[in-house]
């Protein structure tokens, strides 16, 4: 783990527990390394959260072969909700930490459908950047660490 340790031990961990057949759910995939279920206060009809077996709080955490593999899922899930619940749009969501509306510490992905008239409303408030914060930014997410392997622009 990186220096963002787990709140909850995979012992502990509702979705470990989930994962492990201990604690019941709706599960609508299921394959050796990544599980999906029913959301129990779904934005919408159909909405499923998808999450590795493993234990991992975060993106920062998990490796990128299972974040690969939850994202397979994420696109068959999001195929389903068109084809099996006839959904016209989807929105694929990831809390990443506290702030950002991480409430269970167990990396997992939203797929919400979308219907005609759903009310859900997915906004968010927009901030105006000049042209030098643009580029000191730019510069900042171009550099490459040490360990980067990505060959940036």
């Amino acid at each position: 783990m990186n220096s963002q340790t787990a709140h909850v031990s995979e012992h502990d961990c509702l979705f470990c527990k989930i994962a492990r057949n201990e604690v019941p759910s709706f599960k609508v995939y299921e394959d050796e390394k990544v599980v999906a279920i029913l959301d129990i206060n779904p934005a919408s009809s159909g909405h499923t959260l998808i999450m590795p077996k493993k234990h991992y709080l975060n993106l920062h955490d998990i490796p990128e072969n299972t974040l690969s593999d939850c994202m397979t899922v994420v696109k068959k899930m999001t195929d389903r909700t068109r084809n099996k619940l006839n959904a016209v749009g989807v929105n694929i969501m990831q809390n990443n930490g506290r702030q950002a509306g991480q409430v269970i510490d167990h990396i997992h992905f939203h797929v919400i459908p979308r219907y005609e008239n759903d009310g859900i409303m997915m906004r968010f408030p927009r901030v105006q950047l000049s042209n030098e914060e643009m580029k000191k930014i730019q510069d900042k997410l171009k550099e490459e660490e040490k360990d980067d392997k990505v060959n940036w622009i």
